[in-house]
């Protein structure tokens, strides 16, 4: 866990002094030491970002910061958090030799289905969505997300729980290196999009087809995207699993910016773990 911090935060100051260089030295807690401790909070302790800061103070010398002052720092580095794990992503895309990716999505819900009249967190029924792989309807998020074929997350959307996959996929701003191969189940079905981004993009797009698709596969075909599919949805079990029974939050930002956190801090650790 010590070796895990070190990484966080010498990766955040690194990137940090390049991309701000104009730091107010007067302040006790860095914004790597903000950003290293939030992404501690959803690598080892469920999110609990009270917690984190504890551990960072009695382990590693952070200055002490109350809750507020915490999640007033955190919010006003959401951006250079996201642009932090995009340029990863970019990364990651150029070190993958094999230009094999991945894309799906799960849902993220802000309460369960009888208390969804009480949720102030959320009050429209565009957040209500359909789990088609658990059969079931549930209320909040859903997050698209492509990975590698090793199941390292690249780049990603947050949309609300009744944008289908298809929808979503029209509005990412995907950039994957020519000759690029994307595999996608079939609910991303879409004909037209297929041969826009094989003859703009040089990318394929890959959709397992239905019985009753206009294009059909060969039996080679069907066995290797049902084979390369398989390594994302362990990629979101192993995300998922690191969320708290319920993730707390008090905005719908709040709320975006740990599952944010979450992704981010999987992505981190399967980096480290396959250099």
């Amino acid at each position: 866990m010590t070796d895990y911090t070190i990484a966080i935060y010498c990766f955040m100051d690194d990137y940090l002094k390049i991309s701000q260089p104009h730091i107010d030295i007067r302040r006790k807690v860095s914004d790597a030491e903000i950003l290293t401790t939030a992404l501690l909070s959803a690598q080892y302790f469920y999110g609990n970002q009270h917690t984190t800061c504890q551990y960072m103070q009695q382990h590693h010398g952070m200055a002490k910061i109350d809750k507020s002052n915490f999640n007033r720092h955190l919010h006003r580095l959401s951006n250079t958090l996201i642009r932090i794990f995009l340029a990863l992503g970019e990364s990651l895309k150029q070190l993958n030799t094999a230009s094999r990716y991945l894309i799906d999505s799960f849902p993220v819900a802000v309460c369960k289905n009888i208390r969804i009249g009480r949720c102030k967190l959320l009050k429209h029924e565009s957040y209500r969505g359909y789990n088609a792989s658990k059969r079931q309807y549930f209320y909040g998020f859903k997050v698209q997300v492509v990975t590698t074929a090793d199941g390292i997350p690249v780049d990603y959307l947050i949309t609300a729980g009744s944008i289908h996959d298809n929808t979503a996929l029209q509005a990412m701003s995907l950039y994957l290196p020519q000759g690029s191969e994307l595999y996608a189940d079939s609910a991303y079905t879409h004909y037209e999009l297929e041969d826009l981004y094989e003859e703009c993009d040089q990318v394929r797009l890959l959709v397992e087809r239905k019985s009753n698709s206009k294009r059909q596969d060969n039996a080679a075909m069907r066995f290797l995207k049902k084979h390369y599919r398989k390594r994302i949805e362990t990629c979101f079990s192993q995300v998922t699993a690191r969320f708290p029974g319920k993730i707390h939050a008090v905005t719908p930002q709040g709320f975006l910016l740990k599952v944010v956190l979450f992704l981010f801090a999987f992505t981190f650790n399967k980096t480290l773990s396959t250099t």
